[in-house]
């Protein structure tokens, strides 16, 4: 079944989603000439930033979500191209100057082939820009888990594909050295500040919690989200100001091509 995906439940914290790409793209010179490509752009809106960092540069914002693109086409109508295509068997018409993936390449199985073949599609001295969130170790993840192979849950989600895990800094520097110039890989975790009712849920509905509510009915997803609000409810507890402290760590890699 194919995951649908929520532009606007998305963008409900779009500020706080910003904040690896705020600390990403300052950092990214571009030296070459070239296109630019946002792989797993979803709405479009860092897209619009990239663009406006390079305007003189074609920018073609790519991603499998016909709903995020619609939201991005609808959004920036001119000056950026919309691709549809999933990263997995995407390869860009000629070597790229930034090939950059915010968040998106999590859900790409077996990176063990799909960052050396990203490299490849990079112009020599171009970039290949990465974050990636580190979700293994995080609660929210492993409620996910739990639900997921709960006696009430797990026949129901035999058919849901949730987002590869990440491999280690380590695996992705010795990926990268045969193509890379240059290696800059770091990891930042984030404390996000919620508020509302049931922040958690609602900030994991529309990311890591989407291949399992596309193979539930309606009914079926108010039941599962009750429990998962559950589970998060006690991982997560409330400070002593009523909000919630959400944290989130991820992995950056910058890679200059050889």
């Amino acid at each position: 079944m194919t995951a649908t995906w929520y532009p606007d439940l998305y963008l409900r914290y779009a500020a706080y989603r910003a904040r690896p790409a705020d600390d990403l793209l300052p950092r990214l010179t571009l030296s070459v000439h070239g296109d630019i490509y946002d792989l797993g752009c979803g709405p479009g809106t860092l897209t619009k930033r990239i663009k406006d960092k390079w305007p003189a540069r074609r920018v073609t914002g790519v991603d499998s979500s016909p709903d995020m693109l619609a939201s991005a086409r609808k959004k920036f109508p001119t000056g950026i191209e919309w691709q549809k295509a999933d990263i997995s068997q995407w390869t860009a018409p000629k070597p790229a100057a930034l090939i950059f993936a915010n968040a998106s390449l999590h859900w790409v199985p077996h990176h063990e082939t799909l960052i050396p073949h990203l490299m490849r599609q990079v112009t020599q001295g171009g970039l290949l820009a990465v974050q990636v969130p580190l979700s293994g170790p995080q609660l929210y993840h492993t409620c996910i888990e739990a639900l997921a192979s709960s006696d009430k849950w797990k026949a129901r989600f035999q058919g849901a594909h949730p987002h590869a895990d990440p491999l280690v800094a380590s695996a992705y520097y010795d990926l990268l050295t045969p193509f890379a110039a240059h290696l800059d890989i770091w990891e930042t975790h984030y404390h996000h500040v919620l508020e509302g009712d049931d922040p958690v849920t609602e900030w994991i509905s529309s990311t890591g919690l989407v291949p399992f509510l596309s193979v539930l009915t309606d009914a079926e997803k108010h039941d599962y989200l009750a429990d998962y609000s559950a589970l998060v409810a006690k991982a997560y507890p409330r400070q002593s100001d009523g909000k919630v402290l959400f944290t989130m760590q991820r992995l950056f890699i910058i890679a200059t091509k050889n």
